[in-house]
Order: structure tokens, then sequence, then C-alpha cells
């Protein structure tokens, strides 16, 4: 099983000097990827419900300032070696298709093959709308896009005639590290997010604490496991070709220990538990999980990455 660890988007700890620190740290203590999240701008006003709370509200929190996704990765690719980086999710209607293709294309080659590209249609309405882009129609922008991603990183003189984009016999060179092309993981954990994960996913990249669709015990997520690969198999593929990765937004003792179904929730408790369910989910086929390290300083966030490698993933 592969461990990652978010990499802070904007504020204090995503400075060059303490982004270099963070990434190189981790890739010493033993991380296998990073996660880079995508907002370009965040609205001072926001009526959008936010997906992953309770009540709705964006974290107070991760309203400030902020680096563009793709940018910041190239960065960290230029200062690592071994570390996996993941984005973790490119709202892929705030980006042109072409240009998507293109920039994702160059990480992967300079990286040497190091760039998995997680997607999401997005959630947040005033922002997808002052990118330009349609938020009703996000689903099938998003979905449109990848289908171009996918045809110029594979075709000779590709062309294509789509619902938003239109082009005839481009040259796309040169093409991807990783063949046929860097790994899609598709988040969400809706409907339409596993029908997206049965028509384009390599992975389905599901956050736990979605209170309208909770992933937050064995059993839901064994449950979601069994719809996701069920919709694979009605879309004519093979379930075990799309690999399972899961985001842990909060873990730990001071979790309720019950999930809303009545089960035990995953990941609360001590350290010994949670790497349990650890094993519990490499066991039904989970290939990668991330987790996150809130802290105030990079050395801060370092030490505590080293105490949960010592902790819990020595134990998995």
């Amino acid at each position: 099983m592969k461990i990652g660890f978010n990499a802070p988007a904007g504020g204090p700890l995503a400075t060059p000097e303490n982004l270099v620190k963070l990434a190189q740290g981790a890739e010493a203590i033993g991380f296998d990827y990073a996660t880079f999240s995508d907002h370009v701008v965040i609205p001072s006003d926001i009526s959008t419900r936010y997906p992953y709370s309770d009540t709705g509200e964006f974290p107070a929190g991760a309203a400030g300032s902020r680096h563009e996704q793709l940018t910041e990765v190239a960065w960290v690719a230029a200062k690592t070696t071994r570390l996996r980086l993941v984005t973790s999710v490119m709202v892929v209607p705030h980006r042109q298709p072409v240009l998507t293709a293109k920039v994702l294309s160059t990480i992967d080659i300079l990286s040497g093959g190091r760039l998995t590209v997680g997607i999401g249609a997005g959630w947040l309405k005033e922002e997808i709308e002052a990118m330009g882009s349609s938020y009703e129609a996000r689903g099938r922008i998003t979905d449109e896009t990848m289908q171009v991603c996918k045809l110029l990183w594979t075709q000779q003189d590709p062309s294509f005639v789509g619902e938003f984009l239109s082009f005839e016999r481009l040259v796309f060179e040169p093409k991807p590290v990783q063949k046929p092309h860097p790994p899609i993981w598709v988040g969400g954990e809706s409907g339409p997010a596993l029908r997206r994960v049965a028509r384009l996913g390599d992975g389905w990249y599901p956050i736990g604490t979605n209170p309208s669709f909770p992933l937050d015990s064995l059993e839901r997520y064994q449950a979601g496991v069994a719809k996701m690969r069920g919709l694979v198999a009605s879309a004519g593929r093979d379930p075990a070709s799309v690999a399972l990765a899961y985001r842990v937004q909060k873990y730990g003792p001071d979790m309720t220990p019950l999930a809303t179904d009545g089960n035990r929730r995953l990941f609360s408790g001590p350290p010994d538990q949670v790497a349990a369910d650890l094993r519990a989910l490499q066991a039904m086929g989970v290939d990668s999980m991330d987790f996150n390290f809130p802290a105030t300083s990079a050395e801060e966030m370092l030490d505590a990455m080293q105490a949960f490698h010592t902790s819990t993933i020595s134990k998995v």
C-alpha cells in the first residue's frame, strides 16, 4: 500500500522553502506520494454547499491564498526524485482541454513519469463561473476534456468532434512518459462520479466524509466499491483494472467511534486501530491512502508525519 500526504497549497507552509523542506522530508521519511488541491480563486461570498462538511460551509482556513495547482506540482517535481505527484483533485472545468493535456504531459515527462491525474467536476459554482466555465455543464465538460486528453496522449494526428471542442489532425508531441498515459483517478462519491469512474477512470479516489454519500465505515466502503465495480463491468471494462485509492481527512482518537450507519468509524481510535483499518483496506485491494497533517510550521508537520509513519504505517 502506498501512503501519501497533502502538500500545502497556500499560506505560510506553501513558501518555496517550506514546500521543498516538506517534499524532500516526506521522501526521506518514506512517504510515497504528495497530493495537491485545486482552487484558482476563492470567492468572498460563497452560497454553494461544500460537500465534505456536516454544515456545508467551506472551512475558514481553506479560504486564504492559493498557488495554481499544476504550477505547484511542477515545482515540487523539480525538487524531488521519487515522490509521486497526485492532483487531488484537478477541477477539470477550470482549464482549456488541449492546454490541460499539454501541461499534464509536460509534467509527466519532466518528472520522469511520476504524475497521477486525480480529477473532479468541481463543487464551487462561483469559482467555476469566474473561470469562464459552466457550472451546470461541468460534468459533461469534465468527461469531454478527459476524452481529449486521452486522445492527445495516445494517438498520432488526433482529430476530435465534441460538444465543447473540435479539432483536426493535431501534432501533439512529446507524449507522456507513462503508457498509455498517466493514471487517471476519478474523485467523488456520487452516482455521476461513479459512472465517470466506469467510463474513464484508472482508479476511484473518494473521500470518506461526504455526509451525502458517506464511506465512513468499512461496511459502507465495501458497498461503495461493489457498486463501482458493478458499473465498471456494465461499461464493458474489467473491474480489476480500476485501482482503489482513498483520501482520509480525519483520523485518530478524537474522532467519534461510530459511523453514521452504526458501525465502527474507519480510522478512529489510537494508532494500532488506524493501522488495523489500513490493513483491512489493503486486504480488500486498496492500493493508495493519503492523510492530512495540519501544522503551523514545516518542522511541526514533518514531526507529525514521522510520528505517524513510526506509530501507524510501520505496522501495516
